[in-house]
This record gives structure tokens, C-alpha cells and sequence, in this order.
């Protein structure tokens, strides 16, 4: 065994030894698995050896035609130890069917130790923040969006990820399907160009530092700064709009001017009627005259009318 062999058998078995320890409750397949990692009981064959059983196997087939499986390199698992370099030594599975790595939801191992496998080659840093991360704290493995065993991952696909997050992610599945949302199912825009998949330190998992960055990575004209600014434009663009979708007109919470009386309830406006036929409800309602209401230069700007 080379020494590239060495680390990578060393990181899966100090992965494996860490997740165990840290859970009181490991099941039997878990402890035989760290005995077996323990005492290197790799086939000789590789994957020759798994072959001879799941051959037939689509899914294993399958595996030969993306990155995983390909044996040019040496980076990659069959380049390594091969089908044991994630599912573990073989030792005596066959024969008498000891237990290897399983991933997925049916897995024999928790979600932390299938996780421990993939990170100790996948360790770069837009993976820092996973240990902590709402996936992680939810206990998804990373089989849970990657499909590993297949010529590629549907996820790292702009065109098919939205797919595969609102496949749990419904109730956004649901607002993106709304009358005025953001171009994501037609491929413009992917869930990952907004958050980290992985984890970050801000909020909902945000690329950026906060809501309004990750807005204005986009809508750079809405930053500013402006002589005249909308105090909710600066604080927070959910003040008024859902980033997923909505039945309003750009996304908005509410239609004007129910939204604008929210905060401005005693401006003197919200008196008048709210018939279509008067310049306080009709159109375009107060953005009639306050049309600027990201914020204005304009040195007349003061109420946003220009």
C-alpha cells in the first residue's frame, strides 16, 4: 500500500474512530466496521473482487462513468483503495457477509460517519462551516442531495439542482411557482447562487454576510448609498419582499398601500379611499408618486417622488 493509500486509510479510520466515540449508542454493524478498519482487511482484488457480486448492478455500473469511478487518477477513490476507499475492507464480506459501509437513508452507519468518508478526501473551504450547519444538525448525510453512483450529479447541474433542493425544500418549491418570483425554474438562477449548501455563519445559510448582500449581488442599483434612503432598504429587503415568490407584483409581502401603511399608518394618507379610481389605490398605488422608493439623489428627494 502506498503512502497516498496510508493517509487516505488513516483519515477514514480516524473519521470513522471519531464519529463512534462520539456516539454512545453505536450499533453493531458501526463497532465490527472499526475493527475491521482497524486491522486493514483490504482486498488484494479491489474492485475486481466487488464485481464479481455487483456487476449486474445498474447502480454500481453506473459509477464507472463519472469521477468516482475513474482509475487515471490518483485523487480519486478507485485510484486509491478502490470501492473499499468509501465502503471500508472488505474482510470476510464475502462468504460470510460482514458488514461494509452503507450510504443513504437505509444506511447501516449513522449520517455523521457516512459523512466522516466524504470529507476525508472532500476537506476544502466550502465545507468549514458543515459541522453545524442546518443539514448537518438535521442529520442528512451527503448521499442525501449527491448522487455519487452515477456519470453526474444531478445537484452540481444548474439545470437540475432546484429539482433536487425542492425535493425537501417545498414550501419554496410552492412560492417559486407563484405569479412573481425569481427565474429558478427555467434554470436562470439555482438555489446555490444565494446559499451555501454546506453551511456558512450567516443567516439561512447565505453566501454572503447578510440578506441584503446577498440581494445586491444582483440589484446593485437598489445598494446605494443614497442622499435620500428608505430606512427598510437598508435594513433588511424582506421587509417588504419574499425572496421565493409571491402573488404580488416584485415580490412584495403586500400590495401597496397596505404595505407601505404598515409603517407609514399615520402619514396623513391613510384616510383617503381605496377605490381603483383615485391616486392613492389605483395603479401603482403610493409608488404613483413615490417612485423611488429604494432611495433618491435627487436633491428635491426627500420623499422618494424623484
Amino acid at each position: 500500500m502506498n503512502q497516498k493509500k496510508r493517509i487516505r486509510r488513516s483519515c477514514l479510520l480516524i473519521g470513522l474512530a471519531s464519529c463512534i466515540g462520539l456516539n454512545v449508542y453505536a450499533t453493531d454493524a458501526e463497532s465490527l466496521l472499526l475493527e475491521k478498519f482497524q486491522a486493514g482487511h483490504y482486498s488484494r482484488k479491489g474492485a475486481d473482487s466487488c464485481l464479481m457480486c455487483h456487476r449486474k448492478s445498474d447502480t454500481v455500473r453506473a459509477l464507472f462513468q463519472g469521477v468516482h469511478g475513474d482509475m487515471s487518477g490518483s485523487r480519486g477513490p478507485m485510484g486509491q483503495l478502490q470501492c473499499e476507499s468509501c465502503h471500508g475492507p472488505q474482510g470476510k464480506h464475502k462468504g460470510k457477509n460482514e458488514p461494509m459501509i452503507a450510504f443513504g437513508d437505509n444506511g447501516n452507519v449513522s449520517a455523521e460517519l457516512q459523512d466522516s468518508v466524504c470529507l476525508s478526501c472532500h476537506q476544502d473551504g466550502e465545507r468549514t462551516a458543515w459541522h453545524g450547519s442546518m443539514h448537518q444538525q438535521e442529520k442528512l448525510s451527503c448521499v442525501s442531495c449527491h448522487t455519487v453512483h452515477a456519470a453526474a450529479d444531478p445537484v452540481l447541474n444548474r439545470n437540475s439542482e432546484v429539482a433536487v433542493c425542492t425535493g425537501c425544500h417545498t414550501e419554496q418549491k410552492l412560492d417559486m411557482a407563484k405569479r412573481s418570483a425569481h427565474p429558478m425554474q427555467w434554470g436562470q438562477m439555482a438555489c446555490s447562487d444565494c446559499h451555501a449548501p454546506h453551511g456558512s455563519l450567516s443567516e439561512a445559510s447565505l453566501k454572503q454576510v447578510s440578506v441584503n448582500d446577498s440581494c445586491f449581488e444582483c440589484h446593485a442599483e437598489k445598494r446605494g448609498p443614497f442622499l435620500w434612503e428608505h430606512q427598510p432598504v437598508t435594513d433588511n429587503c424582506l421587509s417588504c419582499h419574499t425572496p421565493h415568490g409571491s402573488v404580488n407584483d416584485t415580490m412584495l409581502e403586500r400590495r401597496a398601500p397596505m404595505l407601505c401603511q404598515s409603517c407609514h399608518a399615520s402619514d396623513g394618507h391613510a384616510s383617503r379611499g381605496h377605490g381603483d379610481d383615485n391616486a392613492f389605490s389605483g395603479g401603482q398605488s403610493c409608488l404613483n408618486c413615490h417612485s423611488q422608493i429604494h432611495g433618491s439623489n435627487h436633491p428635491a428627494g426627500q420623499a422618494l417622488q424623484r
